[in-house]
């Protein structure tokens, strides 16, 4: 004998169904109400930072979970920023989803201070929390920040590079920098300031004592002869590791283009590198109510604008308005990640 469900019977087994899965589903939504935060335990409250123990553990930090009244996987992010900013930019360190326990070296912590901004030398306080995430649908969740007082240290080493562009002088010659004191160095080299100006050498001190030459095939050589030498009539970028005697140069220069600058769309105006402030600067007139962007090698391949109109560098970002009329210097620097617009 067939047993068939009146329509019914069927309507009201559709509706406890339904209101059963609409209960299991409002209960996860209200559990995530009654989230547990997580703490964040340091194994220091301040540490002094210096060279000659970059490499061994500054801190050590120890999480505990975030419980979101659920199952859920959590991925815990570390967020540092100098005290008094309220996590406004602050730096991260990502956690390993099965280890709760991060090590970080002094030359890790001391990067981090100084991309903060901290000075060396001086005593400065951060703030550290955890950073919990399960989704974009779901709000993160923080632990309760506490402070660290790091004294960060300066790595900078230089060399220098005497060549025609400034008269052969060392003295006077622009320079290369170290930001790790590792043997590694880069900077910018106008050599589009002088005619012919393209050949060089490579001096670790302001003097002719000890000079790097070409020892072909990329490489540089104290008793290497022949000079190096830039290809074109324009800014490069030297590359230069002593540990293996590698070099690279490439062209590289930042410039303005915009409605705002006196070139339009059409044409970049070039800006200036400062190697020591490792920054790009420029003293140009503006015009009011128009727009500006940074770009590399008067190309729009790699172009920089406004993240959230607050001076802060955004790779492909919006473009930066300009208020009035005027003469500017325009400071732009990958150190900070800022920009500045200065009226004269």
């Amino acid at each position: 004998m067939k047993f068939q469900l009146s329509k019914t019977i069927w309507l009201m087994l559709m509706i406890i169904t339904f209101a059963s899965c609409e209960k299991a589903e409002d209960q996860a939504i209200a559990n995530t109400a009654s989230v547990s935060a997580g703490s964040l335990v340091s194994s220091v409250s301040s540490v002094t930072l210096t060279k000659a123990t970059k490499d061994n553990e500054a801190v050590k930090f120890t999480v505990s979970k975030t419980d979101f009244g659920y199952q859920a996987a959590v991925k815990y992010t570390l967020q540092l920023d100098v005290k008094g900013n309220n996590f406004a930019r602050p730096k991260e360190i990502n956690l390993d989803a099965n280890n709760f326990v991060k090590s970080v070296t002094g030359v890790e912590l001391n990067d981090i201070a100084l991309a903060l901004g901290l000075k060396p030398d001086v005593v400065s306080i951060i703030q550290v929390r955890t950073k919990s995430e399960i989704g974009s649908s779901v709000a993160p969740v923080y632990s309760a920040p506490f402070d660290l007082s790091v004294k960060p240290f300066a790595l900078i080493a230089f060399v220098y590079v005497p060549g025609d562009y400034q008269g052969w002088n060392p003295s006077t010659a622009d320079s290369l920098i170290s930001a790790l004191g590792d043997g590694k160095y880069e900077g910018v080299i106008n050599f589009a300031v002088k005619a012919n100006s393209l050949e060089y050498k490579i001096t670790p001190k302001k003097e002719w004592t000890v000079a790097y030459g070409d020892a072909g095939a990329g490489k540089v050589s104290a008793s290497a002869g022949n000079n190096l030498k830039a290809g074109t009539l324009y800014p490069y970028k030297i590359t230069l590791n002593l540990n293996d005697h590698t070099i690279l140069t490439e062209r590289f220069s930042y410039g303005v283009i915009g409605d705002a600058t006196p070139g339009g769309w059409g044409d970049d105006t070039n800006m200036n590198y400062d190697n020591g402030k490792r920054e790009w600067s420029l003293i140009i007139n503006l015009v009011g109510g128009k727009e500006l962007k940074f770009r590399l090698n008067d190309d729009w391949g790699t172009n920089y604008g406004d993240k959230g109109a607050d001076g802060t560098l955004d790779k492909d970002g919006d473009n930066i308005k300009v208020a009035s009329s005027g003469t500017y210097k325009i400071v732009f620097s990958f150190v900070s990640n800022t920009y500045t617009l200065t009226k004269q």
